[in-house]
């Protein structure tokens, strides 16, 4: 796994940002990582888990954005405001 900084992580995507994590996850979990390397990757995981939960927040966001009438049907979508 090649070393990335933590200004790579926020520009990617959930699903590349949880696939690097589940690794992460595995490679402590076997135990067999030095100790100055588990510090290392746990604090990339770190990162990755706030991208994660950042991503979805937005993508929540979007859907509370959804705009139905009153039979529920969607009539449209408001901007998101994410600042």
């Amino acid at each position: 796994m090649a070393e990335t900084t933590h200004a790579d992580v926020k520009k990617l995507s959930f699903e590349k940002a949880i696939e690097e994590l589940e690794i992460i996850v595995k490679r402590l979990e076997d135990g067999k990582v030095p100790l100055e390397e588990s510090v290392t990757i746990y604090e990339r995981g770190e990162s990755l888990k706030k991208r994660c939960e950042e991503l979805l927040r937005q993508a929540e966001a979007k859907v509370d954005k959804i705009t139905t009438d009153a039979t529920g049907k969607v009539t449209g979508v408001e901007p998101l405001d994410v600042n």
